[in-house]
């Protein structure tokens, strides 16, 4: 399917208003349409990663403090993208990282934009698989535990509040690509 962009939506100003050293957040001021303009503002983020990682019938999913929603979440391994990673380098290390586990393969499933109404930020999924045990290496601010969910359970674990919206579509595009 072809769609064509009817208007090009110029960018009349633009603003960093602030930097937090985890993101950036400011607007575009844009002229719509109608000829009006408006302020359309953002948050940008790093790349990030989400790792599907299969040993034998279990997935591996992390348990961690969220200070951001002050939840407990049960969730799929992820982490931020670091300069020169592509999604599936950066999905191994933060597997090992994370899990303690090293993989044998990690495959691209998918990569796009998230929330595009306020942010600008990418993430993509990958399917690790062939994992052997290591020693993790965390971050000074990851305090988690390791466990493991069978693969016809996790979706309906990750559904549970808090459901967590990148171990959802993880799961559901593992599942598309058949490797679930």
């Amino acid at each position: 399917m072809t769609r064509d962009q009817t208007h090009e939506w110029p960018v009349v100003e633009s603003a960093t208003e602030y930097e937090t050293g985890w993101y950036a957040g400011g607007y575009d001021r844009v002229r719509q349409p109608d000829g009006s303009e408006k302020n359309y503002y953002w948050a940008e983020l790093p790349d990030a990663v989400v790792v599907v990682a299969r040993t034998g019938d279990e997935l591996v999913f992390v348990d961690q403090f969220r200070p951001v929603i002050r939840e407990q979440c049960l969730e799929l391994p992820a982490g931020i993208v670091e300069d020169g990673e592509s999604y599936t380098t950066a999905g191994a290390r933060e597997l090992r990282e994370e899990t303690g586990f090293d993989p044998a393969g990690v495959s691209l499933l998918e990569e796009f934009w998230c929330s595009t109404g306020v942010l600008r930020h990418r993430r993509g999924i990958v399917f690790a698989e062939g994992l052997d045990p290591v020693d993790r290496e965390l971050d000074d601010n990851e305090f988690l535990s390791v466990t493991t969910v069978p693969v016809e359970d996790a979706l309906d674990v990750a559904r549970r509040e808090p459901a967590n919206d990148a171990t959802i579509e993880g799961i559901l595009l593992a599942r598309a690509e058949g490797v679930l």
